[in-house]
């Protein structure tokens, strides 16, 4: 990924990076251009059928949008963050998803370090300890 690069924010977990680019980019408009799934799968070579992974991610696309730099000092625009199934940059990754599954689950919270104001976050997967560590930092947490 390209977040080893100097002045990009080095997310381990790409769940939480894409959780904090729903924030950036389709909440706040402060990333962009705004990723559309079909206008990429069309441009493609061969284009890719963006339904044809079924409930799954496409992995053309979520590469894509992992790969998305994202600049350290827009982190700290982040003030909350609401993962939830519906959220627009999932249903850009797997547009047939249903949210019934752990696909976009957080794997770890030591990302969420990154974002300096963060005041509250309610988090798809985790575990009570998660909870924990991010309300130990003063962060209001809750599962969805």
């Amino acid at each position: 990924m390209t977040d080893a690069l100097p002045g990009l924010a080095p997310f381990t977990d790409v769940n939480v990076k894409l959780a904090v680019i729903e924030v950036l980019m389709y909440e706040k408009g402060l990333l962009g251009p705004t990723f559309d799934v079909y206008r990429f799968c069309a441009e493609q070579v061969p284009p890719i059928d963006p339904e044809g992974s079924g409930w799954g991610a496409v992995p053309e696309v979520l590469a894509h949008v992992a790969a998305l730099p994202i600049p350290s000092e827009l982190l700290a625009d982040i003030d909350e963050i609401y993962m939830d199934g519906g959220n627009r940059v999932y249903l850009q990754i797997a547009p047939g998803w249903d949210g019934e599954d752990d696909l976009f689950d957080i794997r770890s919270v030591e990302d969420f370090a990154l974002l300096p104001n963060l005041r509250k976050v309610t988090l798809m997967g985790g575990t009570s300890a998660d909870l924990e560590a991010l309300r130990a930092r003063g962060i209001d947490a809750d599962f969805l």
